[in-house]
């Protein structure tokens, strides 16, 4: 029995999921939290098998999620489920310490096979993703974002979301200070001076929903 903790800031999108991987006898849904601080909890509570994320969460987002729960157990096997596209989110997933990356624009049956390749311990790209990762191995192409720890690269999705440095401390349980002197350190690793070019550049490069 392959025991799974589900985390979407969404409880209809978390019931189709339940109702989808409950079909399979052998995966049962142990706990699901609609948040990063339900999901730390959760996770404390009943060491699930796999824990399959959203990236889009309501607190301190799926990227920071992941790398905490990598904290508290460096064999934790996290399976992030996001809307997505750009390789560079798989990217600061992956590196955060997830073990594969969904997009939820694939069929149920990816996800399946998604949670049983992680629960093995192995990775897993969907295919709508894959070529894109490979594509720009081969040609060597370097996304900006890839400079930023997956820490500053979920304080920079905050500040594009139009958080201030003192909601983002809160949500990442770090200071104000902190937040700020990591809001420096982003826009010196991506070449911009100023907010508004920080803006562009997300925008340039699909940062931005």
């Amino acid at each position: 029995m392959i025991r799974l903790l589900l985390v979407d800031d969404h409880a209809v999108v978390r019931e189709g999921y339940r109702r989808l991987l409950e079909r399979r006898p052998d995966l049962k849904i142990e706990a699901e939290a609609g948040s990063a601080a339900e999901a730390l909890q959760c996770f404390k509570d009943v060491r699930p098998d796999v824990t399959v994320l959203d990236l889009s969460l309501p607190d301190m987002g799926g990227i920071e999620l992941t790398r905490r729960l990598i904290q508290r157990d460096a064999d934790a096997k996290l399976l992030a489920f996001s809307m997505h596209r750009d390789p560079i989110f798989a990217t600061q997933a992956l590196r955060a310490g997830a073990l594969g990356y969904v997009t939820k624009s694939n069929s149920p049956e990816v996800l399946i096979q998604a949670v049983y390749q992680v629960a093995k311990g192995e990775r897993f790209l969907s295919p709508d993703i894959a070529p894109d990762m490979a594509l720009t191995l081969l040609k060597g192409e370097v996304h900006p974002a890839q400079e930023l720890s997956p820490r500053e690269f979920e304080i920079l999705r905050l500040l594009l979301a139009g958080q201030g440095a003192e909601d983002i401390g809160t949500a990442l349980h770090i200071s104000p200070k902190t937040v700020q002197n990591c809001h420096y350190q982003i826009k010196a690793k991506l070449g911009v001076k100023t907010d508004i070019e920080l803006a562009r550049l997300a925008m340039k490069f699909r940062l931005i929903e």
